[in-house]
């Protein structure tokens, strides 16, 4: 699967980032305002949460984790 520098740089962005505020479970998972993202990070989100490459997961309360 192809993955583009630009997504690839999104991915490493938003992981730092939920890495950062402690987003590592369901239990510690962090609201997208919580975990510091801007717009740019925000617009990319969804596309990013559950693809087959990704590690970024959504729980059913829209909070995020890695």
């Amino acid at each position: 699967m192809y993955m583009s520098r630009i997504e690839f740089k999104m991915r490493q962005r938003i992981n730092r980032k939920f890495e950062k505020v402690g987003a590592n479970s369901k239990k510690t998972a962090v609201t997208f305002m919580e975990a510091n993202l801007d717009l740019q990070e925000q617009y990319w989100l969804p596309y990013l949460v559950g693809s087959l490459l990704g590690s970024i997961r959504k729980t059913r309360d829209n909070r995020y984790y890695r």
